[in-house]
């Protein structure tokens, strides 16, 4: 993750601190209050090419792919999650690390609910699917286990440690899904309250896992998950193999369609809700948008949840926060207080 070329930090910081300056003198001399300096969202400005997707053109699609163009404080968020496990981690202690396959990223951080039999949220954590861990994203676990659930976030292959194959990452999810259902009495949760949930790339992975076909692949009952949170994520993959993210997944057409959610909605047996904020890049919310009414035309359940001036990073960070979008709906779903009495 990286600051965009046309948001140079030592600038970006100069004007703000040289605007506020100016807005103090003024002030003082009983000036007029200058406009505050912003910093510039969206694409770069550029000569506008030939059209690649709807009405952008390359330079916008890429960058509609990108969150840094439309979230230039994201870097700063991502190391806030990161401390804020750290955090969590000293008020709740260590998780029980647990081996779901035989690799050695096939592993899973378990946050135990404070009673016996309470219901379990898998965590699926984004990256562009080639970033992040699951100790980087234990930030909600403190949500969860105060509203008396336990709460599991997984680590899984990067696609570029996976020859750019999305479909080893979305194997490894669903394993990791069914491992958790088979085990779940040997940690002492309920495996018949079962919920997954996941922000950015990791919204994706939600989805192929809410289209698998459990009974017949894993040898568990069809409805083992009973619900799903998407939060900010991408569901149709033809647009997104035309941008710059195919420079690290190796598109074909045969995992273009296996990983396209939107396209197999006759597989979605399970309650979903799907959400985006207004300040993510204009793709991220059309993606959103598309697959909720493509879900909702198809006869399935599906909530669409538009959270004001939230931007991408804020809508995963708020996984963690009982009144924030991603973790008011994911506690909704699960029918759980904000805090267990």
């Amino acid at each position: 993750m990286k600051i965009p070329a046309h948001v140079h930090r030592r600038s970006f910081v100069s004007g703000i601190v040289g605007g506020a300056a100016a807005a103090g003198l003024a002030s003082a001399a009983g000036a007029q209050t200058p406009e505050p300096v912003r910093c510039h969202v969206g694409p770069p400005e550029h000569i506008k090419g030939p059209r690649v997707w709807m009405d952008m053109d390359q330079i916008e699609l890429d960058a509609a792919y990108d969150q840094a163009y439309y979230a230039p404080m994201g870097y700063q968020i991502s190391k806030r999650i990161a401390s804020t496990s750290d955090a969590v981690r000293k008020r709740l202690g260590e998780p029980l690390r647990l081996a779901y396959g035989p690799t050695p990223i096939e592993k899973l951080d378990l946050y135990r609910a404070r009673k016996a039999n309470a219901p379990l949220f898998i965590f699926i954590h984004g990256g562009q699917w080639k970033n992040g861990t699951a100790r980087e994203h234990g930030y909600p676990a403190e949500m969860f286990v105060n509203a008396g659930a336990n709460f599991i976030v997984l680590d899984f292959i990067h696609v570029t440690d996976a020859g750019g194959d999305l479909g080893v990452m979305a194997s490894q999810v669903r394993k990791a899904i069914a491992w958790t259902y088979k085990n779940a009495a040997s940690f002492g949760a309920d495996a018949n309250r079962l919920y997954i949930g996941g922000r950015s790339s990791g919204a994706h992975l939600t989805a192929v896992a809410l289209i698998t076909d459990w009974a017949k692949d894993y040898g568990v009952p069809a409805d083992v998950v009973k619900g799903g949170i998407c939060s900010s994520g991408m569901y149709d993959m033809k647009p997104v193999r035309l941008s710059k993210r195919s420079n690290w997944v190796k598109f074909t057409g045969e995992m273009e369609d296996a990983m396209s959610p939107q396209r197999h909605l006759d597989r979605l047996h399970t309650p979903a809700v799907v959400l985006h904020g207004t300040n993510e890049t204009p793709e991220f919310q059309r993606q959103a948008r598309d697959f909720a009414a493509a879900a909702k035309a198809a006869g399935k359940s599906v909530e669409l949840i538009v959270a004001p001036d939230y931007n991408h990073y804020e809508m995963g960070e708020s996984f963690g926060n009982p009144y924030g979008p991603s973790g008011r709906a994911s506690l909704a779903l699960m029918k759980l207080p904000i805090f267990a009495t």
